[in-house]
């Protein structure tokens, strides 16, 4: 009996010692673990989305890599293609891999980058908890809300912004948090850097940039004074400013005008002026809806439980005990998100509808995913704070990230298929590549106003003529009959450009309609015009 329990206790000794082991190694190894497991996830999601048709889904997406691809091939490509709208780094890293045609049509070209900033964020969410004292396994855990958030693994599969724009702040993040408690002058040059990346990626990097930057001010100005806070002031917003100064500069050279990016024809501006114009764009001077909103966004993408704590960590961070003042200060960095998105929201610089809220269907409603690196951070923390309940909260917070799962809840899903932001675009699509594949003649198109119809058409970049082709565009508006055999144009749409230089062109009689789809009609140059063309590839 004796030497049955001497066993019994040598071997839970051994499990014991086993399991500390592992344990041990899980600590050591951390970082390596998380980035193997994560790209595995990641890699399965991209292969899931993509055989479900469910990767290109977003218009945007299409559009992101169409500019990506007119950089590299067309009847004008370079550098120039990529426009003032959108942010350059997204499309300036498709570059190496757009020109292949199963990178460019299955969205691996900008799926890529948004799969690595996802393994990215996750190793940041885990250094910042590391830095706010909570132990590697709730680091694990708080990884693990970001990564169990069926939005992101939706978006990180797409060629959609987002995950870049997370990953780029969420390392200014975290090392502005370093910069605060080490003061090594080091991380307060990375932290810029990153939200440099960040500003050249969507417009919110450009508040981070503003927020950081007033952080970092009033709390060297309070602790050194205005002398040094001004310098401090100085080197961060010299190189953290930097990507905003080029693209000034870009829009200035490329289009002559310093601020086309913000009042061009195809700004958000432009946008937001017509949605004003049609009584839409309900959240403009109303501070109240603007949160409303941006709240219900937030929940529809994080769940609403996932919300309300990370709610609660956040208070957890700002009134904790064992945390430094310093430390408590920049962790409101991670808030930048939330407050953007409000404020712009209630400027009308940005418009988001949520469905039975604001408009009558769902738009933009992705923007509420920029605050879940910030959720799982202060959800870790939360946990880590509050011992005592620590099984509670963690085990309806699995119950309730399965049935998120289960239930195939993603709000970024239904934006992206139902919402405004998709366009079947099949049917026109189809048509031009029946009946255009195999011939010589080009097509005349907006590029802004039919993106999607272009890539899924499957047609080589160079058979379209449209506004980045510069000449060849100016040359087919003006003489439409003598360059392009097809125009595709939503009729009657003054949005359209190519449908208003033609609309009252003489040339333009010398087409007919072939064919009127929902999103853009099909016009072709009539035969007896056909050997009269000036240009074919």
């Amino acid at each position: 009996m004796m030497m049955k329990i001497s066993e019994l206790t040598i071997s839970v000794s051994v499990k014991r010692e086993t399991l500390k082991k592992i344990s041990d190694w899980l600590d050591r190894n951390s970082i390596p673990v998380i980035v193997v497991l994560l790209s595995i996830i990641s890699i399965l999601s991209f292969i899931f989305y993509w055989k479900n048709g469910l990767g290109l889904a977003y218009n945007d997406a299409r559009s992101h890599l169409d500019i990506g691809r007119r950089v590299v091939e067309g009847l004008k490509p370079g550098l120039a293609q990529l426009g003032s709208v959108w942010l350059p780094l997204f499309h300036i890293l498709m570059i190496p891999t757009v020109w292949n045609d199963f990178m460019w049509h299955s969205g691996l070209a900008g799926a890529i980058q948004s799969m690595a900033a996802f393994v990215f964020t996750g190793v940041l969410i885990f250094k910042f908890l590391k830095q706010l004292g909570v132990n590697f396994w709730i680091g694990y855990l708080g990884v693990a809300v970001f990564v169990l958030n069926i939005n992101i693994l939706y978006l990180q599969s797409t060629a959609m912004t987002e995950l870049l724009l997370l990953a780029t702040m969420t390392a200014g993040s975290y090392y502005l948090l370093l910069w605060f408690k080490e003061r090594d002058i080091f991380h307060l040059v990375l932290t810029a850097f990153w939200v440099m990346l960040s500003t050249l990626v969507r417009y919110d990097g450009w508040f981070m940039l503003f927020f950081a930057a007033l952080l970092i001010v009033i709390y060297v100005w309070k602790k050194k004074g205005y002398k040094v806070a001004e310098g401090k002031f100085v080197l961060f917003c010299t190189l953290g400013g930097f990507g905003i100064f080029l693209w000034v500069v870009w829009n200035l050279l490329i289009f002559g005008d310093p601020l086309y990016f913000a009042f061009g024809p195809y700004s958000a501006h432009a946008q937001q002026t017509q949605l004003e114009e049609a009584g839409v764009l309900a959240t403009k001077g109303n501070i109240i809806l603007s949160l409303k909103v941006y709240l219900y966004a937030l929940a529809f993408n994080s769940i609403a439980y996932v919300m309300l704590l990370g709610g609660a960590g956040f208070l957890t961070i700002l009134t904790s005990t064992k945390l430094k003042n310093s430390v408590k200060y920049a962790s409101l960095i991670l808030i930048s998100p939330f407050v953007f998105n409000v404020i712009a929201l209630y400027l009308g610089h940005s418009v988001l509808f949520i469905q039975g809220i604001s408009g009558g269907t769902w738009f933009n409603v992705r923007y509420g995913i920029m605050m879940m690196p910030a959720l799982a951070i202060f959800i870790g923390y939360f946990i880590s704070y509050f011992s005592k309940i620590r099984p509670l909260i963690i085990g309806t917070l699995i119950f309730v990230l399965f049935f998120s799962f289960a239930s195939v809840d993603a709000v970024t899903i239904d934006d992206a298929r139902v919402g405004s932001s998709q366009k079947n675009v099949n049917e026109v699509s189809g048509w031009l590549r029946e009946n255009t594949q195999n011939k010589k003649e080009l097509i005349l198109i907006s590029a802004a106003s039919h993106d999607s119809i272009i890539f899924t058409s499957g047609l080589p970049m160079k058979r379209f003529i449209h506004e980045g082709t510069g000449k060849y565009y100016d040359s087919a508006i003006e003489n439409p009959d003598r360059w392009a055999r097809w125009i595709v144009v939503r009729s009657n749409s003054d949005n359209d450009s190519t449908w208003t230089g033609l609309k009252d062109n003489p040339g333009f009689e010398k087409f007919e309609l072939v064919g009127h789809h929902p999103f853009a009609d099909i016009y072709q140059l009539k035969d007896e015009y056909v050997d009269q063309m000036d240009f074919k590839l």
